[in-house]
């Protein structure tokens, strides 16, 4: 009997310890749980601070520097720094990225990302074309060089044909443009028709490898910004806060690839693509002010049918403007007068066309870069849901 009752009493006692046991198991897998959402809200919060100082920096540019060759490259600067950081949120969440409804926002903002490697080839299209011009204005600076000791009408005529052809080339139209589109060489790799032989019928790749005649800049953007849609408060709560970053990312993807074909003369290029940023959205202020500032910009500039607001690209067409009006209207001999207004026309050109070949490596190097790490950004999220869809 004594050992029966001692039994007895121990039974509650091991039964009490246990929940002990559990109690505490919960608290600390509570606690635990806590802080992994402190971190994430940390890490959210530093990323949308990235965006807003980012922009708001670019957004503080004065009138020279604003659309310029290296305000371009800063702008692709801020959207790799923005997308890096993503893309650390996306691989520290990466278990996450398969569950509903996170699994569609990442999946659509990687559609996303195959439209923006379009746009990347069709910017270095651009930048290619854009040197195209500076073949035809070596001529011009070259007929009228202003060490000469004087101009003659020869000089003049072969300066004019430059003109005349450059006139031609600088037509943004899609005629145009297919010329460039045929030989395009992707920064993925070499566009042959041994690789077009590759592809099956009904086989889904990149329009990024080639970009075809009836291919347009501005309903490629309309397309991204027809699918920029922020995420409802149920679908906030049930991704853990994670489908806000995802559409941040996407804003900013959205802005940057629209400035880049407003800056440069795109295929088919236009700027009146409806997107908006919530208000609530703090960090898309400044790209709001940017949009604003830029359209205000082309609205200055419609009037002369510009190729692109890329400020060295104006400053050549406003040269090129005023040399052609100069070449057409002089007369021989030429008046001393006349002869120090060509060379004032000179040196206006030479000034635009230093600019210009000064600006357009770099930024071509950088667009470069922004296609590489779209495409590796792509390339590991993908990855992240697949693995998640398998294990799952």
């Amino acid at each position: 009997m004594p050992s029966t009752d001692h039994q007895g009493s121990s039974m509650p006692f091991a039964s009490f310890r246990r929940s002990i046991l559990n109690i505490r198991s919960d608290q600390v897998h509570s606690m635990e749980m806590n802080l992994d959402s402190v971190a994430r809200d940390s890490e959210l919060e530093a990323f949308y601070k990235q965006i807003f100082d980012r922009f708001r920096d670019l957004s503080a540019a004065n009138a020279d520097e604003f659309l310029s060759a290296t305000w371009l490259q800063k702008l692709l600067d801020a959207f790799l720094g923005c997308q890096e950081e993503f893309r650390v949120i996306l691989c520290k969440n990466s278990a996450r990225l398969s569950k509903p409804p996170l699994d569609r926002f990442v999946s659509e903002f990687f559609e996303k990302s195959v439209k923006a490697l379009d746009i990347c080839n069709a910017t270095r299209d651009g930048i290619e074309k854009i040197r195209m011009w500076q073949k035809n204005l070596e001529i011009v600076l070259c007929a009228l060089d202003s060490r000469q000791r004087m101009f003659g009408e020869g000089q003049f005529r072969r300066a004019r044909k430059a003109l005349m052809d450059l006139a031609l080339v600088m037509l943004d139209e899609k005629e145009t443009g297919s010329v460039l589109s045929q030989r395009n060489r992707s920064f993925g790799r070499n566009n042959t028709s041994k690789d077009h032989n590759r592809h099956k019928p009904g086989h889904s790749r990149s329009l990024s490898w080639s970009v075809s005649r009836s291919w347009s800049s501005a309903k490629q953007l309309q397309s991204i910004a027809n699918s920029l849609v922020p995420p409802r408060a149920n679908e906030v709560v049930a991704t853990n806060g994670l489908a806000v970053p995802v559409f941040a990312m996407s804003s900013v993807l959205m802005f940057v690839l629209w400035t880049l074909v407003a800056a440069i003369p795109c295929q088919d290029r236009g700027l009146q693509i409806h997107f908006t940023i919530p208000r609530q959205y703090s960090w898309g202020t400044p790209l709001l002010l940017l949009h604003d500032r830029i359209l205000d910009e082309s609205k200055k500039r419609d009037r002369h049918n510009c190729n692109g607001l890329l400020k060295e690209v104006y400053q050549i067409e406003k040269s090129i403007r005023h040399m052609t009006d100069l070449v057409d209207s002089v007369q021989f001999p030429l008046t001393e007068e006349q002869k120090e207004e060509v060379e004032r026309g000179v040196q206006e050109l030479t000034l635009a066309f230093d600019a210009c070949k000064n600006g357009l490596d770099p930024l071509e190097r950088e667009v470069r870069e922004a296609f590489r790490k779209i495409m590796s950004c792509r390339t590991e999220g993908l990855e992240f849901l697949n693995k998640g869809n398998t294990t799952g």
